[in-house]
């Protein structure tokens, strides 16, 4: 804690990342001496030139005190590589950020975190598979990570806190800034049981560069990754990359060929780079785990007056638009949209987007 600060303040270096901390560090006998030492010093220290220029002209506008105090100022806590309270797994990735930024609460170490990600354009396919798949590993006690990017990654996130599960959204700026601006409210509600982590400071501005960074991060944490839905030139594609490089499993459930939105996962699937999975409990058998015993089947009896029974008949696994249920029953739009909500708060439909519903699969035998 003492050396806290210096670890904050050079990692904020261009340059200097865990590599370079760890040298500074053994030629130095401490940060803070690092952090004081003269250009001759940092170059007979193993730094190149442009490196040891550049830190001492950062030490300019940056300040180790001035660091803690935003970091108390935001809330957020700090652990560097060397404390016990940073995450293992990531640790032992490569490329680990010498610094992780926490707002919330860390899981246990005995949690399963598995990484979920995918197109920002989900289909009405991607939207089911991401909130079935979501909903079996939930209720198995993983807890999920994600970047709360727009698409998958949100529904990850919200699905995760609807079942009143554990998620972890890791951002690609500062903790002090939630993007985009209108996941905020998720942000606030992910606090409440999971956390926001990141590996920049409060202050950092949003760089784009920074989103493809911070994916080594969401598979660094977890154990495994699982691809949803992704193009071509998906971002979800690097972090099933970077999982591959950090030795982590990697699974991804197979689209339609002709869905452009399912060519990066078909892919990876045809490359052997991922394993085709069905289900959240193909996942969950690639780590010894049977879904049979860990989930929590318990649920509340079907309550469903006649109008919800009619309306149950005519779903099934696949969307379908309730305009057309309110034509097939004859009922106006308003009566089946009221008799959807009430399904949805049972958990026994789903709303995927743009009025298209389905039934949810742990109650598909019982309607059927």
């Amino acid at each position: 804690m003492d050396e806290l600060g210096y670890w904050v303040a050079l990692s904020r270096v261009a340059g200097i990342g865990y590599g370079r901390l760890r040298l500074l560090k053994a030629r130095f006998g401490s940060l803070e001496r690092a952090w004081g030492a003269s250009v001759e010093e940092l170059r007979a220290s193993g730094l190149d030139d442009r490196v040891s220029i550049h830190l001492c002209q950062s030490r300019e506008a940056l300040s180790p005190e001035a660091e803690l105090a935003r970091l108390e100022q935001f809330g957020v806590a700090a652990f560097t590589v060397d404390d016990p309270r940073y995450p293992a797994l990531l640790r032992e990735a490569p490329d680990c950020p010498p610094v992780l930024y926490v707002r919330g609460t860390l899981p246990t170490p005995d949690r399963l975190l598995l990484a979920i990600v995918g197109t920002r354009r989900p289909t009405a396919y991607g939207k089911q598979a991401a909130s079935e798949l979501v909903d079996g590993l939930t209720s198995s006690g993983v807890v999920t990570v994600s970047g709360l990017a727009r698409g998958i990654d949100t529904m990850v996130h919200r699905e995760t806190l609807e079942r009143e599960g554990t998620t972890i959204a890791v951002l690609a700026a500062g903790l002090d800034a939630v993007y985009p601006a209108e996941n905020l409210a998720l942000a606030r509600r992910i606090l409440a049981s999971g956390a926001l982590v990141s590996e920049h400071p409060p202050g950092v501005k949003l760089r784009k560069e920074n989103f493809l960074r911070r994916n080594r991060i969401m598979s660094g944490l977890s154990r495994g990754t699982v691809v949803v839905e992704a193009g071509e030139h998906s971002g979800a594609l690097a972090t099933a990359r970077n999982a591959l490089d950090q030795n982590r499993e990697v699974f991804a459930l197979p689209g339609s060929v002709f869905s452009p939105e399912s060519r990066g996962t078909n892919h990876l699937i045809q490359r052997g780079e991922a394993k085709l999975v069905l289900s959240a409990e193909d996942v969950l058998a690639e780590f010894g785990l049977d879904a049979s015993t860990t989930r929590d089947n318990t649920r509340r009896p079907l309550q469903a007056d006649a109008l919800q029974v009619r309306l149950l008949a005519e779903m099934g696994a696949s969307p379908v638009h309730s305009d057309d249920l309110a034509r097939r029953l004859s009922v106006s739009s308003q009566e089946v949209s009221a008799a959807l909500t009430l399904l949805e708060l049972q958990g026994v439909v789903q709303d995927l987007g743009g009025m298209q519903y389905v039934v949810s699969s742990r109650w598909l035998s019982e309607v059927s």
